[in-house]
């Protein structure tokens, strides 16, 4: 491995962001729902041509609520796993166990953080929205798997966090205020935790034998077909959602259409930008370069 992070460092940086929930919900910060919260190059309502702008907004808005979603489905498995990592720590190297704690903390608030804007959401938005689930179904699937699978699965999150924030959310001056603040502080302590769990993915292979970290590869990738498939389901709710709030009714040819197009958007913003990460791919290649080059190879469809 060739990265230089360590967990003194990563301790200091969490220590020093250190944003309350508080912060950023509640009283006068409330969302804009005249302002879209997605960048289009996650959201990619506008291929869909027979939706005008007031639907695509809208469309728009939808995908953010399954944002908030999605993340918050993620932090429900990667908290466990993350602790129990952290608790045979605890006696142990002091900066790492601090800094795994810290890692646990920060991902308990971001799930609070994702409830509190969906209920905000909730309030603002005219009709429901469903979501893939329940929670400790997919815990329970997710964390059945090798520990290295789940930790892989859990780096390409974080890693796709930050890219979603540097290359498409930072420099979007449309976007509702209020919704990229949640963005911008998530993206801060992921950071951290993105490094973290390198470092967490080097711990856990460092005593297993190549086949097994083989075998915990091919994990991660069923992992990632498992998320497919919750990943078009989801294109169906939001589907569903949107016809519902608009009145909207489509055509087989209409319906065909915009599962195939928000299926794919969903696969670029949840698999292929996690999976084509350089950083990810770095990590995976120290792993076993032969599947690193297989997991190129099949990233293109999720693009």
């Amino acid at each position: 491995m060739t990265n230089h992070y360590t967990f003194k460092d990563c301790l200091g940086r969490a220590e020093r962001i250190n944003w309350r929930v508080e912060d950023i919900i509640g009283g006068d910060k409330t969302l804009d729902f005249s302002k879209p919260f997605m960048p289009e190059n996650l959201a990619r309502v506008a291929p869909l041509d027979f939706l005008d702008d007031r639907e695509k907004l809208i469309l728009n808005q939808i995908r953010g609520h399954t944002y908030l979603c999605i993340f918050g489905l993620v932090e429900e498995f990667i908290l466990p796993f993350v602790l129990d990592h952290a608790r045979p720590l605890i006696n142990g190297e002091d900066y790492r166990a601090r800094a795994f704690l810290e890692f646990a903390s920060e991902e308990a608030k971001h799930i609070h953080l994702f409830r509190c804007f969906r209920d905000d959401f909730a309030k603002g938005f005219a009709s429901r929205c469903d979501v893939i689930g329940p929670a400790d179904a997919i815990r329970e699937h997710v964390l059945s798997h090798p520990a290295l699978s789940v930790a892989l699965l859990t780096l390409h999150i974080e890693w796709m966090s930050q890219r979603h924030f540097q290359e498409s959310i930072r420099g979007d001056g449309d976007l509702d205020p209020q919704f990229k603040s949640l963005l911008l502080h998530h993206w801060q302590e992921e950071h951290q935790h993105a490094q973290l769990d390198t470092l967490m993915c080097e711990m856990i292979a460092e005593n297993m034998s190549q086949s097994a970290i083989d075998d915990a590869i091919d994990g991660y990738l069923e992992l990632g077909g498992f998320l497919d498939d919750g990943l078009k389901q989801q294109a169906i709710f939001d589907m569903e959602a949107f016809m519902a709030v608009t009145g909207r009714v489509f055509t087989d040819a209409e319906r065909a259409r915009f599962v195939d197009v928000q299926h794919q958007a969903n696969r670029w913003t949840y698999i292929g930008s996690g999976m084509t990460h350089p950083n990810f791919l770095e990590t995976l290649g120290g792993l076993n370069p032969s599947k690193r080059q297989m997991i190129e190879s099949v990233s293109s469809g999720f693009c």
